[in-house]
């Protein structure tokens, strides 16, 4: 094996990682700020009631599952510098308003949660997490939609098309909604299992309508692409696995319906949760081996030669430390509640 190619069989595997990181942090940390949503709209007369179900939910252990993200931006700009530094600058407007989301996220939950103002602010704090939580997803969304836009130009390491490309157009707000609407429903879904009684219905017509909102939004986002990001739309269209990929998240879109309607909650927790991990694959494998269509690609973006093959060692020893720590911190705290 020539330097080169094995140069980007490591590049390769770390894309990977990447990928897997997103899902990861898409199961746990989406539907962590779907959480968020549904504090803003808990409703009826079990409003407290659904409140107190979505605090107990994520209380233990709302603070490690971004750890994901943070996993993620480590990986990149350590194995992929260049996609990094283009990234961070064509994007830095959504970046750092989703940023500021989460970080004012965690400081309201906090404050609300263990705080000792009064009533009145303990409720501004609420409010603030909310809005947080809804917002959050929208622009992280932004970020996902302008990476496939087509419009952020890099020539020779620098970008060119100015600081709004690509995240403003209505094919990246498509995909804000897109994220906020799965991020609601996989919550939605836990939140159902994790629930009894009339508490659990609730969340579970939340869940079948949010499924509903769901398909809505990837086909106005589907249809959007043709026009606002045409090689992302090409790649979807034309692509050997685009119709394998549609069929089995369509599959696992119904079956989570069927299993709700069926209140088969624990069931179709896993099914929801490989719902929204089959929509990051796809997008990925849309994405064509591109950090940002048409012109940061994996090879172009990857670090030298000699850094691939020890940042990937390193994080697969670190992964047998902190895997299983994860692993044992979600079943404690699970256990417990």
């Amino acid at each position: 094996m020539t330097p080169a190619v094995e140069a980007s069989v490591w590049a390769q595997a770390l894309y990977t990682v990447i990928g897997v990181g997103l899902i990861v942090y898409a199961v746990t940390g989406g539907a962590d700020l779907g959480v968020g949503f549904w504090h803003w709209f808990a409703r009826g007369p079990r409003k407290e009631a659904q409140r107190a179900a979505l605090s107990h939910a994520i209380a233990p252990i709302w603070e490690a599952n971004h750890v994901w993200l943070i996993f993620v931006i480590v990986v990149l700009f350590s194995a992929f510098p260049r996609a990094f530094s283009a990234l961070s600058i064509a994007l830095h407007v959504p970046i750092a308003l989703a940023l500021v989301g989460i970080v004012f996220r965690g400081s309201a939950y906090a404050f609300h949660s263990y705080g000792i103002q009064l009533e009145s602010s303990r409720a501004h704090w609420q409010r603030v997490f909310a809005a947080s939580s809804v917002v959050t997803p929208v622009f992280l969304g932004l970020v996902v939609g302008g990476v496939a836009s087509g419009e952020i130009r890099v020539a020779e390491g620098v970008v060119t098309s100015g600081y709004f490309a690509g995240w403003t157009t209505p094919f990246a707000l498509s995909v804000g909604v897109f994220s906020l609407s799965l991020f609601a429903m996989l919550s939605a879904v836990y939140l159902a299992a994790d629930t009894q009684g009339e508490l659990s219905n609730d969340f579970r017509r939340r869940a079948l309508v949010m499924e509903c909102v769901s398909g809505a939004a990837a086909l106005l986002t589907f249809l959007l692409a043709e026009n606002h990001a045409p090689l992302l739309h090409a790649n979807l269209w034309g692509s050997t696995f685009s119709a394998p990929v549609q069929i089995v998240t369509a599959a696992l879109a119904l079956s989570t319906i069927a299993l709700l309607y069926r209140r088969q909650h624990a069931v179709a927790r896993l099914t929801a949760a490989a719902q929204v991990a089959m929509v990051v694959i796809g997008f990925g494998l849309a994405m064509g081996h591109h950090f940002i269509l048409p012109d940061v690609s994996v090879a172009y973006a990857a670090a030298h030669a000699e850094v691939l093959p020890a940042l990937t060692i390193a994080l697969g020893l670190g992964s047998l430390i902190l895997a299983p720590a994860l692993a044992y911190l979600y079943w404690v705290f699970k256990r417990v509640g």
